[in-house]
C-alpha cells in the first residue's frame, strides 16, 4: 500500500519551532519530489516548500523563507519540514505530497502530486 504519513503537529506559541515528519511507506521518496502544502480554515491549499528526489533543489514559498526549511533523508524515506519562529499565521493543516512528475522547480501545483497524506495540524497561539 502506498502512503505518506505526516507527524510533529501540534499547538506552540508564536516564535517556537516544529519540526514536521512526512514518512513513506510502498514508495522510495528517493524517487519522488516531496511537497509540503497547508490550508488554513476558511482558505485555499497553498504549497509551502518542496524538494526533489535527490534532495539537491528546494523551494520554500517567500512567506516563509527564512524560517521553514525541508530537508530529505532517503534512508529513513521520509521529509522533514523544520518551522522556526512560528507565527499564529502559520496556523493549518499541513499536509506532505509526493509526485513522480515533477522536480521541485519551483512552487508546488497540488495538481502534479497524487500521493496525499491525512495531515497533521499546527497551531500557533499569539
Amino acid at each position: 500500500q502506498v502512503q505518506v504519513v505526516e507527524s510533529g503537529g501540534g499547538l506552540v506559541q508564536a516564535g517556537e519551532s516544529l519540526r514536521l515528519s512526512c514518512t513513506a511507506s510502498g514508495l522510495t521518496f528517493g524517487s519522488y519530489d516531496v511537497a509540503w502544502f497547508r490550508q488554513a480554515e476558511g482558505k485555499e491549499r497553498e504549497g509551502v516548500s518542496c524538494i526533489s528526489p535527490s534532495g539537491a533543489r528546494t523551494y520554500v514559498r517567500d512567506s516563509v523563507k527564512g524560517r521553514f526549511t525541508i530537508s530529505k533523508d532517503n534512508a529513513k524515506n521520509t521529509v522533514y519540514l523544520q518551522m522556526d519562529s512560528l507565527k499564529p499565521e502559520d496556523t493549518a493543516m499541513y499536509y506532505c505530497a509526493a509526485s513522480r512528475v515533477t522536480y521541485c522547480f519551483g512552487s508546488p501545483s497540488q495538481i502534479q502530486y497524487h500521493v496525499w497524506g491525512q495531515g497533521t495540524q499546527v497551531t500557533v497561539s499569539s
